[in-house]
């Protein structure tokens, strides 16, 4: 049976009536011309629309400009109403406001739900309306979308930075914090606090207090996950309701902020700590499954991240105190990162003509090596000593083709080979070819990878 939540502060925070409300949201959409590109990350006020609407438009504006579709919102802002412990995810499959129901994203939120701070808790939604004002934002910029609406309690930052890095996704997905900034000070006052805080928040300090930014938790685990990850937060607009429609005797501050996707450094943010014990993990499974005897792993991929999705070529290795025991691997981005894993992770346990296939007794002393390579480029040499001198030792993994036979070498196996000369020699002999010989027709390829176990 679907369950809605219903919209609450229709009618006060903003107009009840779908037509006055469409009117209302097109005009400050309209009203922002700005050729930026469409944001990561949003950061926008949720006071009533002609306190604040103008403010959060300004960044609402530029998701026209996107090149991508956006097909969810995962949506966080403070609680108002209710106090708690965690961060509450809604038992209800919609959410309603005049323009329409927004279907939420149930796989992920009950994905979710298995994590220690994250709980079905339908008392902090149902009054909120720190979530809510968004909606009618986004559904007359985006039209349809899944979202997943998150209200912030007492949580830490790094618990919300997890939050975050679990469902960032890709270029369809949007990630919007909801909070205003300083609360009923005079004009004046408020504008210089008000520019402290927005320069903390651009300078990535993740301490803010709730004088500052009344949604400070979902606001510091942003900005936790962003000085870690190399993001950039951008102001857009900074204003306050004396400047909009209310006195200046008691103001309450807004601020619009932007994170722009080419801004993310995302080698390091999709294999963060969590994203690697979830490929190992899987990795693991993989074998287990195939030593217990199914042939075939179902897997939903709607549960992992769209960067753990990406086509990428991996490598797994088993080794068995200190040994290897098995490593299969693709060089070229053939399929799914995570799908990838699974089949070089029970190919190197049962089909390296190395060894035999694994033992059940044997996978309960593996350790599980997993490496995700960029994608290989053509190096441009003009004979071998060049070629020397241009390899980065320790980084660069290397391909060799030569009449018919290749061969490659992860960047780990600088370890055990340091030089140059001796690398290139050894990869030559892997290859089936004369390690001191040298032949014009060589082609030469270079990736790295981020490595961990």
């Amino acid at each position: 049976m679907t369950s809605i939540r219903s919209a609450a502060v229709a009618g006060t925070f903003y107009p009840g009536n779908p037509q006055e409300l469409t009117l209302s949201v097109d005009s400050m959409l309209d009203a922002v011309k700005s050729e930026e590109p469409c944001p990561k990350v949003i950061i926008a006020p949720h006071a009533g629309y002609i306190y604040s609407g103008a403010v959060a438009a300004k960044v609402y504006g530029r998701l026209k400009n996107r090149k991508h579709k956006i097909t969810k919102v995962v949506l966080l802002g403070p609680s108002h109403k209710v106090a708690f412990k965690g961060i509450a995810a809604p038992s209800s499959d919609k959410f309603c406001t005049p323009l329409g129901e927004i279907s939420l994203d149930v796989e992920s939120i009950k994905f979710l739900a298995a994590m220690d701070d994250i709980l079905f808790m339908d008392q902090a939604h149902t009054q909120e309306h720190s979530l809510e004002v968004h909606l009618p934002f986004l559904q007359r910029a985006l039209g349809t979308f899944e979202l997943i609406p998150l209200v912030v309690g007492s949580a830490s930052k790094e618990d919300v930075a997890l939050i975050l890095e679990r469902l960032w996704g890709g270029d369809e997905t949007l990630i919007v914090i909801s909070s205003d900034l300083s609360h009923y000070h005079e004009y004046a006052e408020a504008q210089q606090m008000d520019t402290e805080t927005s320069e903390k928040i651009v300078s990535l300090k993740d301490n803010l207090t709730g004088s500052e930014a009344c949604g400070c938790q979902p606001l510091n685990g942003l900005l936790y996950l962003a000085n870690r990850h190399g993001m950039k937060v951008k102001q857009v607009e900074l204003k306050n309701s004396g400047d909009t429609a209310g006195s200046k005797d008691r103001v309450v501050g807004y601020g619009a902020f932007v994170i722009n996707s080419g801004e993310l450094v995302k080698k390091d943010h999709a294999y963060s700590l969590a994203n690697r014990q979830t490929m190992l993990h899987v990795a693991r499974d993989a074998i287990m499954q195939r030593l217990i005897g199914n042939k075939d792993i179902k897997i939903n991929l709607k549960l992992f991240p769209a960067y753990l999705l990406e086509k990428k070529g991996t490598f797994v290795t088993l080794n068995i105190n200190g040994k290897l025991r098995g490593c299969i691997g693709s060089l070229s981005p053939q399929r799914p990162l995570i799908i990838d894993i699974i089949h070089n992770a029970q190919a190197a346990a049962f089909h390296d003509p190395r060894f035999k296939p694994l033992s059940l007794i044997e996978f309960q002393n593996i350790e599980i090596h997993i490496s995700v390579l960029t994608e290989a480029r053509n190096m441009s040499i003009s004979g071998k000593q060049d070629l020397l001198a241009q390899l980065c030792p320790g980084k660069d993994g290397i391909i060799l083709k030569e009449k018919g036979k290749n061969a490659t070498y992860l960047p780990s196996v600088w370890e055990k080979i340091p030089k140059p000369e001796d690398f290139i020699y050894e990869l030559r002999r892997k290859a089936g070819l004369d390690p001191e010989a040298w032949d014009e027709s060589i082609q030469v390829m270079r990736y790295e990878t981020i490595e961990f176990s």
